[in-house]
Parts: structure tokens; C-alpha cells; sequence
């Protein structure tokens, strides 16, 4: 029953696609991975609307409002949209969730496809955006994984990926052979408590480009034309680290 219910929805999405091609292609952006909560509304590349809050506690109270608000700015029903894009990590596990169950929710209800984003490669994106477009350096995207760890990938300024993404413990010694080589711009919400240790180092660079669904739109957009989509029922974000929940301290229960 449960296949017969995917198989459905499957084809659903294919006609849904193939007669929204015939007119103009809005895709929801949505990026709940780090304490930001983004929100962005694009039409065939275009952005339209965009809302962001970075108080990391109040994702669960303010991404449907945000989707509802950006939805309402640029004259838009949900029944318009031809995708929805998420970022799909590494980050915070309840950010994760929360941002992944609405995309999920939303793609069933719609018949549309489901579009994941690493969050790496939406903060290099952005920085891209805020260099010259001359400069040769590549781009290195730290999301903090507490302590003095951060998730972190290389790109180039097309965005393709140079490494595989990785946890790394960060001290004076990191990413000196790749900094005696090239010169790399850091930027990211990890990148803040790794700059004491790379400022000395003359090929490091920083750009304190925000994470926000805005820099979503092109890439979107791009694997929208290519068909790049996830699988609704089966997709999982990217979280990392293994989630360990915490001991409740509420008396009475253990």
C-alpha cells in the first residue's frame, strides 16, 4: 500500500512538472540548518520575496509565517509553485527537522518536487556573490560543530566541490597546505572562532556573507532545470554529528 502511495505521488509530480515547465517556475526556498531561519520566494531565477530571523530559538514559531509572508508579498498561491528547495544540512538537528518535515509536507500536499541543498554550498554561494568576480581564490564554508570543530568543504567560484565535506578540529596548523597554495576566502557561521588562528596566514581571507535562502535561488533554479530532485518519502538531511538527546532535568522524569 505504502509503495503504491509513493509510485502515485511520483507520477503525480512528473505531469505537475511537465505543465508548470509550460509557465513560470516559482520554488519556495527554505534554509533551517543553522540558527537562521531563512525563507526565500524565486520566479525563474528571479528573486521576489525574502524574510530571515537569526534568533536560532524561534524556527518552529516562524517558518510557516515566513512562507505565508513571502507567499502574500509577491502575489503567489501555494498551488503556483513549481518546487520546493531545502537546505539539507550538515547543522542543528531540530533546525533540520523542522525545516525538512514543512518542505516534505508542503511537496506532498502540492505534488511538487523536493530540491536539497547542502548548507555548504549555500554559504560558499553567497560568498561568490560578494567577491570579485577577477578574484581566483576558492571558497571554504565552516559551519560551527561546537568546540573547535566545524563542518567544512572547498569550492571553486563555479561552486563545484574541491573535497569531500568533513569535521575537522581546528588549530594553528589547519589548512596550512592548502593556504600555501591558494589563496581561500572562510566564511560561515564557524568561521568566527577559527580567524584568531588564520588571520597570520597571508593567503586566508574572510567574507562574513549571512546564510540565506536568497543565495538558494540559482542553484534552485539550476537543478530544477536538470531534474535534480531528492526523494520525497525517503530523503534525510544531512546532520553531521549522531544527535544524542539531553537528560531532562524536569523532576520526575529520568
Amino acid at each position: 500500500m505504502y509503495s503504491d502511495c509513493v509510485a502515485s505521488h511520483r507520477y503525480a509530480v512528473f505531469f505537475i512538472i511537465f505543465y508548470k515547465s509550460l509557465k513560470n517556475t516559482y520554488i519556495l526556498c527554505i534554509d533551517t540548518s543553522t540558527e537562521v531561519c531563512t525563507v526565500a520566494l524565486a520566479c525563474d531565477n528571479v528573486l521576489l520575496a525574502s524574510r530571515e530571523n537569526a534568533d536560532g530559538r524561534s524556527h518552529a514559531q516562524m517558518l510557516l509565517p515566513y512562507i505565508d509572508e513571502v507567499l502574500q508579498e509577491a502575489g503567489v498561491k501555494p498551488a503556483q509553485l513549481s518546487a520546493v528547495a531545502i537546505g539539507m544540512g550538515p547543522g542543528s538537528y531540530t533546525g533540520l527537522r523542522i525545516g525538512t518535515s514543512t518542505a516534505k509536507g508542503l511537496c506532498y500536499a502540492l505534488s511538487v518536487p523536493l530540491i536539497a541543498i547542502p548548507t555548504l554550498r549555500i554559504i560558499a554561494a553567497g560568498a561568490v556573490a560578494m567577491s570579485p568576480a577577477d578574484d581566483t581564490a576558492l571558497f571554504c564554508p565552516l559551519l560551527d560543530a561546537r568546540r573547535m570543530e566545524v563542518y567544512s568543504e572547498l569550492f571553486d567560484r563555479q561552486l563545484t566541490s574541491l573535497s569531500s565535506f568533513q569535521s575537522i578540529r581546528v588549530d594553528e596548523k589547519s589548512f596550512d597546505d592548502l593556504l600555501g597554495k591558494n589563496k581561500v576566502v572562510f566564511c560561515g557561521n564557524g568561521m568566527e572562532k577559527c580567524r584568531p588562528l588564520l588571520q597570520s596566514k597571508a593567503n586566508a581571507l574572510f567574507c562574513d556573507a549571512p546564510l540565506s535562502a536568497r543565495n538558494m535561488v540559482s542553484l534552485a533554479f539550476e537543478d530544477f532545470q536538470q531534474q535534480k530532485f531528492a526523494d520525497t518519502a525517503y530523503f534525510e538531511p544531512l546532520y553531521g554529528k549522531e544527535y544524542h538527546a539531553a537528560k531532562p532535568h524536569v523532576k520526575g522524569l529520568r
